[in-house]
């Protein structure tokens, strides 16, 4: 049975949080609580949030075991982007996008 977890409109962009993503995706819940505890990145800190609110869900459907969980799925999705202007040289300017991101943890038995 699956858990899914999903935070929204997260000021990070979706391919730096999809290498944290990559770290955590099919290892145990403790094991990937563990990783990204200790991972120094800012991507790690927001889906540490993700899996332990994953976890929460979890908890309070009482037909799943906790111990046996693990990750099954682990991505970010691209939200909006803000566009900005950065003035350049002899007058031009240059767009800068400022992406938001979905972060999607979804949590099975083994």
């Amino acid at each position: 049975m699956e858990v899914k977890a999903k935070a929204k409109y997260i000021k990070i962009s979706p391919r730096k949080a999809g290498l944290i993503a990559d770290l955590i995706r099919g290892k145990d819940v403790n094991q990937a609580l563990d990783i990204l505890k200790y991972n120094p990145r800012n991507g790690a800190r927001l889906f540490l949030k993700v899996l332990k609110s994953a976890i929460a869900n979890a908890e309070q459907k009482k037909i799943i075991d906790i111990d046996s969980l693990y990750v099954k799925k682990a991505y970010a999705e691209q939200s909006f982007s803000l566009k900005r202007v950065m003035p350049k040289a002899m007058g031009r300017a240059d767009i800068i996008r400022k992406r938001y991101s979905h972060l999607v943890v979804v949590l099975d038995e083994r």
